[in-house]
């Protein structure tokens, strides 16, 4: 699936049908109501201007998670629903969201603001339906994690969350609807809305942008649901609509493994500053840390073309290591890379951008429908809902969510390969019923781990050959997550990247020396220590 020529194939037959669905914007949102439209039997196409998880759904902080600091502003639906979420995805996510226990620390400093933390966890667990905190003192706290700050130390918590591969997680959701009927294309934006006589949205203009020629086509459908995240206000200008989004930038930094602070738990932090809720943990074979909470100014957008962190967050976060984690010596220096994500949050004028609500809205103008907010936890809430408020445009007795899976049941029995079972696990995880093919295809050498990475080299030939690659960068920033957990982007594995990669993708060589330039840029601007803005 997904193979050379198949984004051509689609769109050559893609003006023939009248499809029940068309979604705009293929992030965490999209790829939901696609899957839950698929489970329903609905003719269903999905389409992204950019590459799939380009957008909020690949820069997240990698946590599926209730959001304890949610319940302190009072947003218990919210928790209340990503809690319950959380638990259906570690059952049905096996291997790809995985449990995630945090430490919280207490200090003097912020002993004001971390008050009512006991009951709030006690509430997150009764919510989850499960018992998995603790309170610790100062020194039961130090003997967990020695590498915390003793100085104001007060106590501390224990509690349970989960963690994930944004991306991954989302390619699974996108594949699997498409194997079970569904259609979905990267690099093909929406140019237009159509509108049948009485003005209401009756299906849309699309562009081809990854062929020069940007052949375009009229595609007509029952329903239009815009999940286009944080560019939802860009598609409903197309029906006059006034903007109500508020673009909040969330930035991170990603540290050699050497700087964890624990191996086997996350922690959550305050900022000493200003006190805002942080988090630092081992992701992806690397050490990782965030976030930043700003509004993410238009001028900025403009002259940004990805969102990207700046200097200042970026000391920011190491401040906040280095108050927490003194002995840890981290400095800006150790940051192998950075990368930021915007949250979609609807506008309520709030003055500080982290008291926005993350609950989730839907707006219906002129017939196109369009979710906003929410968060990535609770994609399948925010699918089912969405669904529901258009019922009545399609045929048959609706109702969601369907019940069924939004993940394929593993396999009871991983693969008889010669490779550790946390790298087994690792893989099926992440490629599911593909994992078979997916070894089978490896040359010899690359079952190897991929420079002490969890990633094995054959990774990198199956996505080329068979994931939807049409750049390099989503080969390398969203496949494979190695543009962020190598140093300088992997730029000094590129020649076995390339071995490995360009007969897959069919590039000749000029193609491919234009697509490392124009990676290396990308990488520079938008992913390094230190982002040229």
């Amino acid at each position: 699936m997904w193979t050379k020529g198949w984004r051509e194939s689609i769109l050559s037959q893609v003006d023939e049908e009248e499809w029940d669905i068309v979604i705009i914007g293929g992030g965490i949102t999209g790829a939901g109501i696609l899957r839950e439209a698929v489970n329903a039997g609905l003719k269903t196409l999905l389409v992204e201007a950019r590459d799939f998880s380009f957008g909020t759904s690949s820069r997240s902080s990698k946590l599926i998670h209730g959001g304890i600091r949610y319940l302190r502003n009072r947003q218990y639906g919210v928790t209340y629903e990503s809690v319950r979420e959380r638990e259906r995805m570690l059952k049905e996510a096996r291997f790809l969201v995985t449990p995630l226990p945090f430490l919280l620390p207490v200090f003097t400093a912020n002993e004001k603001n971390q008050r009512g933390t006991d009951l709030q966890i006690l509430i997150y667990d009764l919510m989850a339906g499960r018992w998995q905190h603790r309170s610790y003192t100062r020194e039961g706290l130090l003997r967990v994690c020695p590498q915390f700050n003793p100085e104001g130390l007060l106590r501390g918590y224990l509690y349970g969350d989960a963690l994930m591969d944004d991306s991954r997680v989302l390619l699974r959701v996108i594949r699997e609807a498409a194997q079970d009927g569904g259609v979905a294309v990267n690099y093909t934006a929406v140019e237009e809305l159509l509108k049948d006589k009485g003005g209401k949205v009756c299906g849309v203009v699309l562009k081809d942008r990854a062929a020069p020629s940007g052949k375009t086509w009229e595609v007509k459908a029952k329903l239009v649901i815009n999940a286009a995240g944080p560019w939802v206000d860009e598609m409903r200008s197309f029906v006059q609509a006034p903007p109500r989004l508020r673009k909040l930038r969330g930035s991170h930094v990603i540290l050699p493994l050497e700087k964890q602070v624990s191996k086997e738990y996350a922690v959550h932090f305050l900022h000493p500053k200003d006190y805002r809720t942080m988090f630092a943990f081992q992701w992806e074979g690397i050490f990782m840390a965030g976030t930043t909470d700003l509004d993410h100014a238009a001028e900025v957008e403009h002259r940004q073309p990805e969102p990207c962190a700046s200097l200042e967050e970026i000391d920011y976060i190491i401040e906040g290591l280095q108050f927490t984690f003194p002995e840890a010596g981290i400095r800006h220096e150790d940051v192998i890379s950075t990368f930021a994500g915007l949250r979609p949050v609807v506008n309520t004028g709030k003055a500080r951008p982290s008291d926005e609500s993350r609950a989730h809205v839907i707006w219906d103008e002129d017939g196109l429908i369009t979710i906003a907010g929410g968060k990535y936890t609770i994609f399948r809430v925010m699918a089912s809902d969405v669904l529901n408020r258009a019922t009545a445009r399609l045929s048959g007795n609706l109702t969601f969510p369907t019940g069924k899976r939004l993940f394929a049941r593993l396999p009871d029995a991983l693969p008889n390969v010669e490779l550790p079972l946390e790298t087994m696990q690792y893989l099926a995880g992440r490629h599911a019923a593909d994992l078979p093919a997916l070894l089978a295809a490896a040359a010899p050498g690359e079952l190897e781990s991929l420079e002490g990475l969890p990633n094995i080299w054959a990774e990198l030939r199956w996505a080329a050959r068979s994931e939807g690659v049409v750049h390099l960068d989503d080969l390398l920033l969203r496949r494979v997550r190695i543009g962020l957990t190598l140093p300088n982007g992997a730029l000094g594995s590129m020649e076995r990247i390339r071995a490995i990669a360009q007969p897959e993708l069919g590039w000749d060589d000029t193609r491919w020396e234009k697509e490392v330039q124009t990676y290396r840029e990308i990488w520079q601007d938008s992913y390094s220590p230190s982002p040229q803005w």
